[in-house]
């Protein structure tokens, strides 16, 4: 019994320690590739606040002209949602907090009788999406470790086309925001139409007195002197610049959400080491246990044993009987 106990334990520490190697090299993969993500969004930060700029100053040029390509729309009858999380798991809660925030966000508009289209980014949306009864759209995969600006493109085709048609008043995107590799938070942000950026720099001044980041919205431009000419004029340049406008944001929101993966597969990684070595602790000492129970059992049936034969032996010699013949 405790040999087959011990042989099971044996297995099962084994088995665990290989599991142990895996998620260790998990760990230090993901902490290899975290600080080449947050190099990628900081090379991309000078476009998207050159995008940002160009926004400001078309919108200012000819607020009028905007129409509904900036601001917030006074009715919204169809929303396009765009969820953002990452194609494998092992990542903690990385892409439940993103399903919570996607659910949330779709009963929200459905009780107010908003009708939605659910477009997603990473193969785990499909999976949870269809197995609760969600029509997705379109899925866009393979994407999620180490997005390009090719695949922001094709990501705000899937967006911006049924905005710019009219089939959609308002596009939201649901994504993890990098801001530290220790905090990584889910928010719901306004793809299009585009954000005023008047509005986004109160916002970012607002959290810049909290302690937090800039937006890059929040730019020193917006008060400068001058005057822009625009050619062509505001109103056909905010045409062309929204969907470019569009695919920065999202290019910006994919390289967050990877960040914020691999940081997620990080931390997951490292507290699943850290369990198995615990496992490995426990199990060592209830199998040195089970040993030791068999040595003394062992021992004691050894003793036992011993003291029978002696007692038997003793036994013998006192009742022998001598019979002599003549």
């Amino acid at each position: 019994m405790a040999g087959g106990q011990e042989r099971i334990l044996r297995r099962r520490i084994k088995s665990i320690k290989s599991t142990q190697k895996i998620t260790k090299a998990m760990e230090l993969i993901a902490a290899s590739q975290i600080a080449r993500a947050q190099g990628r969004i900081a090379a991309a930060k000078p476009y998207q606040e050159g995008m940002a700029r160009i926004v400001l100053e078309t919108a200012l040029g000819d607020p009028a002209a905007a129409g509904r390509l900036l601001g917030t729309p006074e009715e919204v009858a169809k929303v396009l949602v765009l969820s953002v999380v990452a194609d494998r798991g092992l990542c903690g809660g990385y892409n439940t907090n993103v399903f919570r925030a996607t659910e949330r966000l779709l009963t929200a508009l459905a009780a107010d009788d908003v009708e939605t289209r659910l477009v997603t980014v990473g193969k785990k949306a499909q999976g949870y999406f269809r197995f609760r009864g969600q029509e997705v759209e379109q899925s866009f995969l393979g994407m999620s470790e180490r997005p390009s600006f090719a695949n922001a493109r094709e990501v705000a085709e899937a967006a911006v086309t049924p905005f710019v048609g009219g089939e959609v008043d308002q596009v939201l995107i649901v994504s993890t925001r990098f801001l530290s590799a220790g905090s990584q938070m889910v928010e719901v942000r306004q793809l299009l139409p585009l954000v005023d950026p008047r509005d986004a720099e109160q916002k970012a001044d607002h959290e810049h007195e909290n302690g937090v980041s800039r937006n890059i919205a929040a730019h020193e431009d917006a008060t400068k002197l001058g005057y822009t000419e625009f050619e062509p004029d505001a109103a056909v340049l905010l045409v062309d610049l929204a969907p470019r406008a569009a695919e920065t944001q999202i290019f910006a929101a994919l390289l967050e959400a990877s960040a914020s993966e691999l940081t997620s597969r990080q931390r997951a990684m490292a507290a699943a080491t850290d369990n198995a070595g615990e496992l490995i602790k426990k199990y060592s000492r209830i199998m040195n246990r089970a040993r030791q129970d068999s040595i003394t059992t062992e021992i004691m049936e050894i003793v036992s044993g011993a003291e029978a034969l002696r007692a038997g032996s003793e036994g013998d010699e006192g009742g022998l009987v001598i019979e002599t013949r003549v």
